[in-house]
């Protein structure tokens, strides 16, 4: 794919000798991707990614994926912190609110096919910004097309098991533990975007069959 390049100063070297094993997606929350290249290129602002999406399908390449592009911020997946040094941030031009066009969903798709390959990422390996921080992040937020991604084989979409412990299986799958309210907040956005109300039956259903499918130990993955 046509990828053009745009150097951020903002990245430094991926620390203990670690390589992508997720992909992280966000949303700028700007009004135009000109808006958001200014700032993840701004050293004083000290935030950038690996690539920028525009809604038109262009790409930007802001920082090699094998330096560490800050984007992640304060969070864990897998019971493991420092998500920059273990992943490559991908910003999504979109102003928070708005449908994601078919052009940016395309580009994205032929962007994760190729780092899937580069990097050997599973489809489990594509995270929401929201789901490593759910206590206070929200992107790519609840108009990002995570079923289209998991039919394409580039995330994973949840079958219901059995309801069980909501928190236990989240963290089985992935989620930190931030607490059922914003673990719950945070699911939702990404498999459930229009529900309402306290936490349900079908939450613990689809968390459990993630955690069944696509779970780890808990020990395991904190080792």
């Amino acid at each position: 794919m046509q990828i053009a390049d745009h150097p951020s100063p903002n990245f430094g070297e991926r620390r203990g000798g670690l390589t992508p094993s997720l992909v992280v997606l966000h949303y700028t929350a700007m009004p135009t991707a000109g808006a958001a290249l200014a700032r993840l290129c701004d050293p004083a602002v000290e935030v950038s990614s690996h690539y920028l999406v525009d809604e038109d399908g262009a790409v930007l390449r802001l920082v090699p994926e094998d330096m560490r592009a800050w984007h992640a911020g304060a969070g864990a997946w897998r019971g493991l912190g420092d998500v920059n040094s273990r992943s490559i941030g991908i910003e999504l031009q979109n102003d928070g609110a708005s449908p994601f066009p078919e052009a940016q969903m395309a580009a994205l798709e032929r962007l994760l096919d190729e780092v899937f390959v580069r990097w050997n990422i599973p489809p489990a390996g594509v995270i929401a910004h929201s789901d490593m921080a759910p206590e206070r992040k929200a992107d790519p937020g609840a108009r990002f097309d995570w079923r289209r991604l998991a039919c394409a084989g580039l995330s994973v979409w949840p079958e219901p098991a059995a309801p069980g412990d909501f928190e236990t299986d989240a963290q089985a799958f992935g989620y930190p533990a931030a607490g059922a309210e914003a673990v719950t907040a945070a699911f939702r956005l990404r498999f459930r975007p229009w529900a309402e109300g306290p936490l349900d039956d079908v939450d613990r259903a689809l968390m459990a069959g993630l955690a069944a499918r696509w779970g780890v130990d808990r020990e395991q993955a904190t080792a």
